[in-house]
């Protein structure tokens, strides 16, 4: 179990997310959404240990949680230059065969360089950094970025058979992907827990987030191409 209680952050003066309180439970999917400068990622990296709180609690299992814990995949990773596939995902899992086992699913060129990797491939190596760890709790920032659909498609099925003895906390632009896979959706909205939903009320997602948006964009776009009388 992961609670987070009355969680305030902020950047200097800035104050980005404003009294969180979430109840994530043990080998649940957590969706977390929002449009873009909502705080999902400054979320994440309030749970992880990278940025800390100005006010509030993060436990894990009723106490302070731990980077110990976590496995974290980040939006954009970091890459050192010069380095192979085997050796990156070497500083996570010792391991070799436990890589090459994972790697029958995304048929990585382990062997050459990082530098020579496309978005998608450098996408992959660092899912495979992730899902190769046995640490209890996985947090994914839009892990879905950059893969084609085949990949999407088996990260998908990954996360699914990780939560039945893991817990993961998930964010994601293509809302479908994320209503398939999870079991509770939160949803952020400057910073503030605009509300969440379990699996009953995933088909008030849409509307919540997008009907107001849409209205003010579809009179917006008529306006610009001339099309309103």
């Amino acid at each position: 179990m992961i609670s987070i209680k009355d969680l305030t952050v902020a950047y200097g003066s800035n104050t980005v997310l404003h009294n969180i309180n979430l109840s994530i439970s043990s080998g649940e999917i957590y969706g977390i959404v929002g449009l873009n400068g909502a705080g999902k990622t400054t979320l994440f990296n309030t749970i992880y240990g990278i940025k800390t709180p100005i006010s509030g609690s993060i436990k894990y299992n009723d106490s302070k949680i731990s980077k110990k814990d976590i496995t974290f995949l980040e939006t954009e990773n970091y890459y050192f230059s010069h380095i192979t596939g085997y050796e990156y995902l070497r500083l996570f899992v010792k391991d070799i065969h436990i890589i090459n086992e994972w790697n029958k699913l995304f048929n990585l060129p382990l062997n050459e360089l990082i530098d020579n990797y496309s978005t998608g491939m450098r996408k992959k190596v660092s899912l495979l950094s992730v899902i190769t760890q046995k640490k209890p709790l996985l947090i994914f920032d839009e892990p879905f970025n950059g893969l084609d659909l085949q990949s999407s498609r088996t990260l998908s099925v990954i996360i699914k058979e990780l939560s039945k003895n893991r817990t993961i906390i998930i964010s994601s632009h293509i809302l479908e992907t994320i209503i398939n896979i999870c079991s509770t959706i939160c949803y952020l909205k400057n910073g503030v827990v605009e509300s969440i939903w379990d699996k009953n009320s995933f088909h008030l997602i849409e509307e919540k987030i997008f009907s107001v948006l849409d209205s003010e964009n579809l009179s917006l776009i008529r306006d610009l191409i001339g099309q309103r009388h």
